[in-house]
């Protein structure tokens, strides 16, 4: 006779009190102290918990739904600042895409920085917890070019890894090329980006500096989602993470990514608007990969 599965447990108050604080920060557009005093306890699982109650309540609500995952501190040099050996990841939600060429809203972010990525496209599932160069080589449908507007719900940027995993990995916003290239086109390590504000460079690298590699970044989220048993799937996006420095953005900015072998892509931002200048503290002008 089938039985009814037990209830799930709630979640610990520390995780529900953190959850609670980066829902209220980004429903107000005002940033909340870092979480990590909160989550002191339980560490980088506890922030993981954070992250999933605030992606399960965004589903609950209704009209969103999960269209990939993104990639985040494939930098060493960000993993030793912030005391880890390993990137970490985030959920992309569909309503944080943004059309290629599009302007973001004045108002929409907190504190949005721009970094330039690979994205990759799947064509099939990745379900295996050890995954391997090969497994994702098949399943890619294709790639293309992205930026990654990171948002931080922390004010002025005040993160550890803990505050960057609770916050969903610091997502904010996505744009994706719009001309897929064939992995068999296109050797993605080797490809060079260059990012310009207005005009003027303000990031450069190599899909060498990104774990060294986009695809090594794929196959770490791959094996880590299938281990706790949330595989990617056929059809997610997949960000691979930064190739070179994050750059901040600020009302009027106009961005652009070129990314040898996959294209360009740019976004820009909204002028600000009078009732904009009564805001939130300003974020650190640059900062590294995240």
């Amino acid at each position: 006779m089938p039985t009814t599965p037990p209830p799930a447990a709630p979640p610990p108050p520390a995780v529900t009190e953190a959850a609670d604080a980066l829902a209220a920060a980004s429903r107000s557009g005002v940033p909340c102290p870092p979480v990590r005093s909160l989550l002191a306890k339980g560490g980088i699982a506890d922030a993981y918990a954070v992250q999933r109650l605030n992606l399960e309540r965004a589903l609950a609500a209704g009209g969103r739904r999960v269209v990939g995952r993104k990639i985040g501190l494939t930098s060493p040099a960000v993993q030793r600042q912030l005391g880890v050996d390993q990137p970490d990841f985030g959920a992309l939600l569909s309503d944080m895409a943004i059309p290629d060429g599009a302007t973001v809203p004045a108002g929409r972010l907190l504190q949005p920085k721009v970094e330039a990525e690979v994205a990759l496209v799947l064509g099939r599932d990745l379900p295996h917890e050890q995954c391997t160069v090969a497994d994702v080589l098949r399943a890619v449908d294709f790639a293309l070019p992205a930026l990654e507007i990171v948002d931080s719900r922390i004010a002025g940027w005040d993160i550890t890894i803990v505050d960057t995993v609770a916050d969903n990995a610091s997502s904010g916003l996505f744009v994706l090329g719009a001309s897929p290239v064939a992995l068999t086109a296109v050797d993605v390590r080797a490809v060079r980006m260059t990012m310009t504000r207005d005009g003027r460079t303000v990031s450069s690298g190599t899909g060498a500096d990104c774990l060294g590699g986009p695809l090594n970044a794929a196959v770490w989220l791959a094996s880590t989602l299938a281990s706790v048993g949330d595989p990617l799937r056929a059809g997610d996006i997949v960000l691979t993470g930064a190739l070179g420095p994050m750059a901040a953005a600020g009302p009027g900015d106009t961005f652009e990514a070129r990314v040898s072998g996959l294209g360009s892509v740019r976004v820009a931002f909204a002028p600000e608007t009078p009732q904009d200048t009564a805001g939130t503290p300003d974020a650190p002008e640059e900062g590294e990969n995240q």
